[in-house]
């Protein structure tokens, strides 16, 4: 939840690259954190639920033609990322890692859980999650991603 992680930024006083006390690097993680919601979240949880949770509980395969249209409306909000938020920046906010990076790298797993390698052709896109994972550390991050990655095997 957005509300818990900013909750616990300002309780712990987390380092300030977290959760800039700077008002205008605050308000691109808060216009981040609020774009993603019906954007990144949205498209790509869409993703990850028709590729693997409704064939799953309905037993039925997949219509190609469904898997394509929900896969073209993430895609649409990935080059919007990209451009919009990424621009030419190591991190969403510029040049350190934020809440709103480890948000939209969380949203972006469930549609790579899925099968669908959001990464392999975006250069950009791939470089920033290198940054993001290394700036958590690997280890951390496949184990905070091991649930998801493993719920096509179910």
């Amino acid at each position: 939840s957005i509300a818990i992680l900013l909750y616990l930024a300002r309780k712990y006083k987390t380092p300030d690259h977290w959760y800039p006390s700077d008002l205008q690097k605050r308000a691109r993680v808060d216009e981040y954190l609020s774009w993603q919601h019906v954007n990144i979240r949205g498209k790509g949880s869409k993703l990850f639920l028709t590729k693997v949770l409704l064939p799953l509980l309905t037993g039925q395969p997949l219509p190609q033609e469904k898997l394509e249209s929900v896969t073209e409306e993430l895609n649409v909000v990935l080059k919007q990322f990209e451009e919009k938020f990424l621009q030419d920046k190591p991190f969403i906010v510029g040049s350190e890692i934020s809440l709103a990076d480890l948000v939209a790298l969380v949203e972006l797993m469930q549609p790579v859980s899925a099968g669908y390698d959001l990464f392999e052709e975006r250069p950009k896109l791939a470089e920033w999650r290198r940054r993001v994972e290394e700036a958590v550390g690997k280890q951390l991050f496949l184990e905070a991603h091991e649930g998801i990655m493993n719920a096509k095997n179910l």
